[in-house]
């Protein structure tokens, strides 16, 4: 196909123009009233009563906890995403094998499916009175239901696929010459992961992982049903917005939910400013 004149490209530019300028202005809008408004009407009723509200809740030692266990619940679930997504990435990219196609639309099913069916899937399975295998992991002193490690596999399955989606497309587009390149020149499976595809990959790891921490920061109708919401055990930081905004203490509520997104705020803007400009290109 013949390269356009410069004299098309400018009246082409000239057309696209008005057009252009009124698709942004719906674009911004559009985020504007969806996503910037909202978020920021939360941290401003959060400081409606200046630091009070924040001074309360950090000052509650069952609020403190939820926190804490927002926090490590999350972290776990990134590690095990992270690990998880980047073998699974690799599988799907640079391996032919079948049920490839079914592998790939299963990893979609997190975001298809509510996580509250997902929480009552993890009870049926894991429940310590009626589940397939709650009750043989509960004689063996292992309790998944109402604790911690079914509050974990709740969040990691919501997760799920944040990490591989942003990683297969990076392996697609890299390649695999430069790893059989390495190959070639008798460097082994961990060594070429280590020195070629894990350089290659590392940015899209990096958003996977900010995307999969804020998901499982927020986290909240799997979470709920796996929980039992338990005061000072299994209450986490999500659930105490809920039990706060129904009790009429909406300051705590917002306070709660501002500490929530400010840190998969901040951890999006950290990374948007330390990753390179060559990695947008």
């Amino acid at each position: 196909m013949a390269d356009r004149s410069p004299t098309t490209t400018k009246a082409w530019s000239r057309h696209r123009g008005p057009l252009a300028h009124v698709l942004r202005l719906v674009v911004v809008a559009y985020l504007f009233f969806l996503v910037a408004w909202p978020v920021y009407l939360v941290g401003q009723n959060a400081f409606g009563n200046g630091f009070e509200d924040l001074r309360s809740i950090l000052t509650d030692p069952d609020i403190v906890h939820a926190l804490h266990l927002s926090v490590e619940i999350a972290v776990i679930a990134v590690v095990v995403n992270t690990v998880f997504g980047v073998g699974v990435s690799i599988l799907l990219v640079r391996y032919r094998f079948p049920g490839k196609r079914l592998l790939n639309a299963l990893l979609d099913l997190p975001l298809s499916v509510s996580p509250i069916v997902v929480g009552l899937s993890l009870v049926l399975v894991y429940g310590g009175r009626s589940g397939w295998l709650g009750p043989t992991l509960e004689s063996a002193g292992l309790q998944i239901i109402f604790a911690e490690p079914g509050m974990v596999m709740a969040t990691v399955f919501v997760a799920l696929p944040l990490v591989i989606r942003e990683v297969v497309p990076v392996l697609e587009e890299i390649g695999d010459e430069q790893e059989q390149a390495a190959r070639s020149l008798g460097a082994d499976a961990p060594q070429t992961f280590r020195r070629i595809t894990l350089p290659a990959i590392k940015w899209g790891i990096t958003y996977g992982v900010v995307l999969s921490l804020a998901r499982s920061l927020g986290e909240f109708g799997a979470v709920k049903v796996v929980s039992g919401n338990v005061l000072g055990l299994t209450r986490t930081a999500t659930l105490v917005v809920e039990e706060k905004y129904l009790n009429f203490d909406k300051g705590g509520a917002y306070a709660t939910a501002f500490l929530l997104a400010l840190v998969a705020v901040a951890a999006i803007v950290v990374v948007s400013v330390l990753r390179p400009k060559e990695a947008d290109r």
